[in-house]
């Protein structure tokens, strides 16, 4: 069985964890729930939802950077660029007031597609790979 080769995600080499948690604080925070019974108890567990969205993007988008073992990627200039412009995707999904806007949300999906079809070319010679999946379907995502 050939290895799956696989290019390093966003979220390993960079997030803007500063946006993500202000945007995160404030959905927490909504002043339009005040006297809601969701507010009444603040659960130890409460995860923002817009928050999750934004990780769950961030691990599935291959990071840009170049990786020599794969033959992949850019330089750091381009690479620095092309981080700020997925992490301007990243913040607008981190933002509960985006939770409705379905060109980002089709935007995000482009990127997560980009990625998938980058992966897929980085394994075409596997063939256990190309037996599993394909290149234009995304696999499924579920949340647990």
């Amino acid at each position: 069985m050939a290895t799956i080769k696989a290019p390093k995600k966003l979220i390993e080499v960079a997030l803007p964890l500063n946006e993500i948690n202000a945007l995160a604080a404030d959905e927490k925070s909504n002043p339009f729930l005040k006297g809601h019974p969701r507010n009444l108890h603040q659960w130890w567990a409460r995860r923002p939802l817009a928050a999750a969205r934004a990780i769950i993007f961030a691990q599935m988008v291959n990071d840009p950077g170049y990786e020599r073992s794969l033959g992949r990627g850019i330089n750091k200039e381009k690479a620095k660029v092309e981080r700020e412009r997925l992490f301007s995707i990243l913040i607008r999904l981190a933002s509960w007031d985006n939770s409705s806007d379905s060109d980002l949300m089709q935007e995000a999906f482009n990127e997560i597609r980009k990625s998938w079809q980058e992966t897929y070319d980085l394994n075409k010679s596997n063939q256990d790979f190309t037996e599993k999946y394909e290149r234009d379907s995304v696999p499924i995502f579920q949340d647990p």
